[in-house]
């Protein structure tokens, strides 16, 4: 069977990808062939053989030609030509080869109406040839409309399956546009990823330069000592920020992947006291940390959320606020972590605008959870992000 298939399946693409009127042609000549072997052998019937029965018998094969782009003119035309010369029979039509390739086409290619009253039409017209004109025996109505119904069903399959081709090739590019599809909203969603973290990144590390080089120069003579830290702080915040930029960089790199080159994990909430050190260290802003509640590993996103957003609060405090102080409150509850930043600063005029607390809430979003950003209730300004705090609810969001 697998042989057969195998030998079948190049002929059949041939057959399709070949001009239709070079394989129909090819077709109506096979049939006026077969047509004529009466002619050709006159001495095996005792059927009266005329010129006018055999351009009728052409009839019935030349119209094939056109049987795919005229399926239903040319099953027409053959109808015709097929009954002429039944009626003529000189000779009378032996096997309907003209009809069968008509049936089948019909029944591929033709609406419902037409290949129900073409199937009825040449049953019902070969039952009365044979039964008034012919006189045959039993077994010849057999032979004849089992031909017939054999073709038509031939030519159903054919519909069917081409149906089935169809069917499945468009859902093959269906499937490819939504994967397509897919595939750019994953590479808009992990640029709108690296655009936030650079932005975090980047703004942080700026803030915290631009603090310390205005410092700097004011007590560059009275405090020398001052000044070399705050120059040390500016080359610490431009290090790190070089080390977490190439970290991020490095997903794009496809070199990277390939060659499974390490990079450094994404910061999580284990880095946020080194966070609060490095910015109390590095501006005159006190800043403070407390947890309530039992800590717990969180998913990787969630993680990089909560740190990015603990970042991003306090560089809109070093920015903007010109606070004393800010605090920074992790509170653990059952299925939920919040994080609260509050400075002693100003507050309100930092409500709109900012790509920063816009980011803020697309990652919070993302994670799904939650962020606002306000003035505080004894003044100054504060940021709070609700995270879900399970893997399992984190799963169910995904």
């Amino acid at each position: 069977m697998s042989a057969v298939r195998s030998w079948y399946a190049p002929l059949a693409i041939r057959l399709r990808t070949t001009n239709p009127y070079v394989v129909d042609s090819a077709l109506a000549a096979l049939v006026l062939f077969a047509a004529s072997l009466q002619w050709m052998f006159p001495d095996e019937g005792d059927d009266p053989l005329s010129r006018v029965g055999w351009l009728l018998g052409a009839a019935t094969a030349v119209p094939l030609v056109w049987r795919r782009r005229f399926p239903y003119a040319c099953a027409l035309a053959v109808s015709a030509a097929t009954t002429a010369m039944a009626y003529y029979h000189a000779p009378p039509p032996d096997v309907l080869y003209g009809g069968l390739v008509v049936l089948y086409t019909m029944a591929a290619q033709g609406l419902p109406w037409q290949r129900r009253s073409m199937l009825a039409s040449w049953l019902l017209g070969a039952v009365v040839t044979m039964q008034h004109k012919e006189h045959s025996e039993p077994f010849e109505y057999a032979f004849h409309l089992t031909g017939m119904i054999c073709a038509y069903g031939l030519g159903v399959l054919a519909r069917v399956q081409r149906a089935y081709t169809a069917a499945v090739e468009d859902r093959a590019r269906r499937l490819e546009r939504e994967r397509a599809a897919e595939t750019a909203r994953a590479i808009a969603q992990e640029r709108s990823r690296i655009a936030r973290d650079m932005h975090d990144i980047l703004a942080h590390a700026v803030s915290l330069m631009v603090v310390q080089a205005e410092a700097g120069p004011v007590v560059v003579r009275s405090d020398p000592d001052r000044a070399e830290a705050a120059f040390d702080a500016i080359a610490a915040s431009g290090r790190d920020a070089m080390t977490q930029l190439r970290r991020i960089l490095g997903v794009l790199k496809e070199e990277e992947r390939r060659g499974g080159a390490a990079r450094l994990p994404q910061p999580d909430l284990a880095g946020l006291p080194d966070l609060v050190r490095q910015v109390a260290a590095s501006t005159a802003l006190r800043v403070e940390l407390s947890v309530r509640g039992r800590s717990r590993p969180l998913p990787p996103d969630t993680e990089v959320a909560a740190y990015r957003a603990v970042q991003e609060a306090l560089t809109n405090t070093v920015k903007h606020a010109y606070a004393s102080c800010a605090q920074v409150e992790l509170d653990w509850a059952e299925d939920e972590l919040t994080l609260t930043v509050t400075d002693d600063g100003r507050g309100p005029a930092r409500t709109a605008g900012g790509h920063g607390l816009i980011g803020l809430r697309e990652r919070a979003a993302a994670c799904g959870g939650s962020a606002e950003a306000g003035p505080g209730p004894r003044g100054g300004f504060r940021v709070v992000v609700r995270l879900p705090a399970t893997a399992e609810r984190e799963a169910a969001l995904g």
